[in-house]
């Protein structure tokens, strides 16, 4: 998560919106790679075993996060008890699968950005009018195009790539842009986005992670603990459990003398 790797998300960001922003008919030229004309569907959509790899794609994301998701839910039940997973470990991850996957992705710009699917275009057999990614004007209602979801959860294993051991770190990186590019492709496979969709998926995740990494690991004037961690979620779910305790908690047995 260095300088480096930020000067190369932000300049593939500008040759890819500057290009696809001029020449907006390359999405549709690569999104026709995968379409059949004679059957008028994207026919790898119909495969098992491709259905069968998109959910193991999300499945494997999940469970990297799983450990530190229970980890917070047990903090949250018992705050007098430690943090199982380390505390910047634990916000570092499902802040930003918080953000890339969820807030950004889903809450925000697929719910207002109405850019249709390649499945539902009349270039591919739909009635939906193609638009641009620059455009959220499309005739989509709801879970639209821009950006993908899936796409934002499979990059953001660059997430825990960044908390490997130094001398992993770079085959951590690969494998994970190689597995959100290979989860990526296979979302256009099956005609669920166009490549700028999985494009800002991948590169809005990085700029999450970095710049979450910088805050929480990095950066001298905002660098967290993991006791301070741990600390701030303990005060945050404390007065909750005591308030448990008092209305759930068992009642002590009376042990004074009998008078």
């Amino acid at each position: 998560m260095n300088r480096n790797g930020l000067f190369i998300a932000l300049s593939l960001a500008l040759v890819i919106g500057v290009l696809f922003g001029v020449y907006p008919e390359l999405d549709l030229k690569l999104a026709a790679l995968f379409y059949d004309p004679h059957t008028r569907s994207f026919p790898v959509k119909l495969d098992g075993t491709a259905s069968f790899a998109r959910d193991a794609a999300m499945w494997i994301a999940w469970g990297i996060a799983l450990p530190s998701i229970v980890a917070l839910v047990v903090k949250l039940i018992r705050p007098d008890r430690p943090l199982l997973v380390k505390g910047r470990t634990v916000a570092f991850l499902l802040l930003t699968l918080s953000l890339s996957a969820g807030v950004l992705t889903n809450f925000t710009f697929k719910s207002y950005w109405g850019r249709p699917r390649p499945v539902v275009v009349t270039e591919f057999g739909g009635d939906m009018q193609f638009v641009p990614y620059w455009d959220p004007r499309g005739g989509c209602g709801r879970n639209c195009s821009f950006f993908s979801g899936e796409g934002a959860t499979a990059f953001w294993t660059l997430a825990p790539a960044a908390l490997t051991p130094p001398a992993i770190r770079p085959v951590a990186y690969g494998a994970a842009v190689l597995f959100g590019l290979a989860t990526s492709v296979l979302r256009m496979a099956f005609g669920g986005h166009f490549f700028t969709d999985i494009a800002a998926a991948g590169l809005v995740t990085f700029l999450v992670i970095w710049l979450l990494h910088g805050y929480i690991y990095r950066w001298p004037s905002t660098r967290l603990t993991d006791a301070g961690v741990d600390a701030a979620l303990t005060r945050f779910a404390m007065p909750g459990f005591r308030l448990m305790r008092r209305l759930f908690g068992r009642r002590q047995p009376d042990t004074s003398p009998a008078a």
